[in-house]
């Protein structure tokens, strides 16, 4: 049966559900914001990713922050609906079969969207190749360029089974599943030879694909080399990669595939699509910057009161605009609620009762070295200091580093020795274990502050001070990512250094971060508590009203869709919108 999506989002990872252990972070978070958003504005829509039936990791922590790993095990037999589509992958001359789970994300206004979850746990295949769809991240890189063979290829072989033969483009969510634009030559063609491939067959793949970067860190764009290609992909395979230039000196760069085969391409926020262009000068990048799901990350509180004064803000988030009208002291009342219950939680998982009157600024990123975690302890004798005069200071921090990565594992020991260093300083800080979007949902709506301290300019965009922003936190941030866009001094929050130039001394910076703690924020945390929370409900109004996934959305419809024909009307009217 014919499907009606027009267009296919494809990510290697996607945060569904907080009991599916598909997503390790903040790629997979947006990616399943998205596609809540497509399903709420009606967008034919469908995704595709893997299964992960062994997930990412679970995270222990040891009392001076040792870091080790655990399976995250899931059964999608036990929430999913199997598919009796089944599709082939021919990897080192085997054949691979690969099944599909679909998953649906239902939006407000009843439209569906699904999500097909590729799993290669089959009797017909090997014991290795059964796993391939395990783990999220995991392997080395033979493991890898095998899964992502099965994420491209197989993805777009198996939504032909499913009947759809109607799509008009393929969204690749990063680089990982760029080889879908060898399947996509491979139906140009007719034929699996993909060597007599032309120009103009090249231009008509690129006529339908659209690949959204997310980082400017190297690591973070995965590279094979070109034996390893032939390899798994056949020799065929690798002269087309020569051909189209995606293999500079014997090496696959899955960007450099995605770039050549799309005809659209965008970073997630202006200044990162500004170093993106740097890195590749020959293609243009767009800027859509990130948002987030509004729905998803505002605190029971607070929707609460948005339902209260804007009920229109589920279906339109520009009504957070309209915040501004809303008395302070509601806005006090929710967070106060928010911030019970992080404490709650915080204590049930780490024994550590904080207190609900003191100051707590929230940290939580991955635990990569460029994002700086320790930042906050550059001057643990000045932040001593400023806590004794003007206030005590909580932080919660939370964050996993990669199983290989020995320096983020060295970083969380760091901030545990800073927590111990600080012990009895009217300073406390509490390492959350195993964070993830419960964590997530937590931590942005009960903390007073957000601090983010990324070294320029390897902040992409960043995600989680959005998710702050909607329950009213303001962020404490250097100027990186999306805060370039959302920061307005005093009103959203705070700058840490300056935000011109890319690059600025770690020594000034250092200075800014503690000159506003100590001259600005704490004294108007504790002395103005009404001015402070002016600045929390123009958090909402000023970033909750653009740093959302519904606009996001919109702007890859306008822009990286506009050749597709798609109709949302019939969504609207639903909810009575149109």
């Amino acid at each position: 049966m014919s499907q009606t999506a027009k267009v296919a989002y494809f990510s290697m990872e996607i945060a569904l559900d907080p009991s599916i252990h598909t997503y390790s972070g903040g790629l997979g978070i947006l990616a399943g914001d998205t596609l809540r958003s497509a399903a709420d504005q009606g967008v034919p829509m469908v995704a595709v990713t893997l299964a992960h039936r062994k997930g990412y990791f679970q995270q222990r922590l040891d009392q001076i922050g040792n870091q080790t790993e655990a399976e995250d095990p899931w059964r999608p037999e036990d929430s999913l609906t199997p598919e009796k589509a089944t599709a082939s992958v021919v990897i080192e001359g085997r054949t691979v079969r690969v099944r599909a789970w679909r998953f649906t994300v239902q939006g407000i206004s009843g439209h569906a969207v699904p999500v097909f979850l590729l799993d290669t746990d089959l009797s017909e295949n090997s014991p290795w190749d059964r796993r391939l769809t395990d783990y999220l991240y995991g392997g080395d890189e033979h493991y890898r360029i095998c899964q992502e063979a099965i994420l491209g290829i197989g993805g777009v072989r198996i939504l032909r089974e499913l009947g759809y033969t109607e799509l008009q483009g393929f969204h690749m969510n990063e680089g990982h599943s760029s080889f879908l634009v060898l399947a996509l030559l491979e139906l140009q063609l007719g034929r699996p030879d993909l060597s007599t491939a032309t120009e103009s067959d090249i231009e008509a793949v690129r006529g339908r694909c659209i690949f959204t970067t997310h980082t400017p860190v190297p690591a973070g764009h995965d590279q094979f080399p070109r034996s390893l290609v032939n390899q798994v992909l056949g020799k065929p395979v690798g002269s087309v990669l020569d051909a189209t230039h995606c293999c500079p000196e014997g090496v696959l760069n899955m960007t450099r595939l995605a770039l050549r085969f799309s005809r659209y391409i965008n970073g997630v926020a202006m200044r990162h699509s500004e170093i993106s262009h740097d890195m590749f000068p020959n293609y243009p990048i767009h800027a859509i910057t990130n948002g987030v799901h509004a729905l998803t990350w505002t605190s029971p509180p607070f929707r609460e009161l948005y339902d209260r004064h804007i009920p229109e803000w589920r279906y339109d988030n520009q009504y957070f605009r309209y915040l501004l009208h809303t008395s302070v002291e509601e806005i006090q009342q929710a967070h106060k609620r928010a911030k019970k219950t992080l404490f709650d939680e915080v204590k049930a998982a780490t024994g550590v009762q904080l207190d609900e009157a003191v100051m707590t600024l929230g940290f939580a990123r991955r635990a990569a070295t460029y994002k700086r975690a320790d930042f906050l302890f550059s001057n643990v004798e000045r932040l001593k200091r400023i806590a004794g005069s003007i206030g005590p200071l909580q932080v919660v921090y939370g964050g996993k580093a990669h199983p290989r990565d020995s320096d983020g594992k060295d970083l969380i020991r760091r901030v545990f020795q800073a927590a111990a260093a600080l012990k009895g300083h009217s300073i406390r800080v509490v390492y959350v274990p195993n964070y993830d979007w419960r964590w997530g949902q937590l931590m942005t709506s009960g903390v007073d502050l957000w601090l983010n301290t990324p070294q320029r300019p390897y902040e992409a965009s960043g995600t989680s001070g959005m998710k702050a922003a909607l329950n009213g936190v303001p962020s404490l941030s250097v100027p990186d990512g999306w805060w370039l866009e959302g920061h307005l001094e005093g009103s959203t929050g705070w700058d840490i250094g300056h935000s011109e130039g890319i690059s600025e001394d770690p020594a000034s910076e250092e200075a800014s971060l503690y000159d506003k703690l100590e001259s600005t924020i704490m004294p108007m945390f504790y002395r103005r508590p009404m001015e402070y929370a002016q600045v929390m409900r123009s958090t909402i109004a000023v970033n909750g009203s653009f740093f959302n996934t519904q606009r996001m959305l919109s702007q890859y419809l306008r822009n990286a869709y506009q050749s597709i024909e798609i109709d949302v009307s019939a969504a609207a009217a639903e909810r009575g919108t149109a």
